[in-house]
């Protein structure tokens, strides 16, 4: 199915009766795709087997703006660039309420740094111990990673933990490098 105004490599699927683009782009950390309604982003996707077969298109403009804009946000933030991707709209309807909030939070992580699954919580109110939790569940289903930095959520100890992106761990660990982070992928002098 094409929309008006775009081209069948780039819409092609339909969900819920809303049509659903979707595009590659280029990263400093692989091939990543975004999928897009007329509402808003969809879903991020990080370089795996999907993204790779995804359209890429050499020609931006008859993309919607906000797509652009997530495009070239999340290109500059894996390149370094503070760049602030909390204006980016979401088109989530099947997220409820609880994790919503947790993204919000988590949108809220400035990028070079990390919060605890515990500092989450407590920035949405919730005690910590049993909010790290339900902010862990929250966060192993988030749709829109880099938009929603979800790699920017460490364990209490500052260790990595949870990130069910393909790479894993390894990924969480690229993407805090590349976003030059403190403490990850920086050379160590003694030890």
């Amino acid at each position: 199915m094409a929309a008006t105004g775009s081209g069948p490599a780039v819409f092609g699927e339909v969900m819920e009766g809303t049509a659903v683009g979707i595009v590659a782009f280029e990263t400093e950390l692989g091939r990543c795709a975004v999928r897009w309604t007329e509402h808003g982003i969809r879903s991020v996707l990080l370089p795996g087997r999907i993204a790779e077969s995804a359209p890429s298109m050499a020609d931006t403009a008859d993309l919607p703006a906000f797509v652009r804009q997530a495009m070239a946000g999340m290109t500059a933030v894996l390149a370094g660039d503070a760049t602030d991707l909390r204006d980016i709209p979401l088109d989530r309807p099947d997220v409820d309420e609880f994790r919503r909030a947790v993204y919000a939070a988590t949108r809220e992580i400035p990028t070079g740094t990390t919060w605890t699954y515990g500092d989450v919580a407590r920035a949405m109110g919730l005690g910590r111990r049993d909010g790290a939790r339900d902010v862990g569940a929250a966060l192993a289903r988030n749709p829109t990673p880099i938009i929603v930095p979800c790699h920017r959520v460490v364990g209490a100890n500052g260790k990595l933990t949870g990130f069910s992106a393909p790479g894993g761990l390894d990924t969480k660990r690229r993407m805090l490098e590349l976003e030059g982070t403190p403490g990850y992928g920086q050379r160590v002098l003694f030890g």
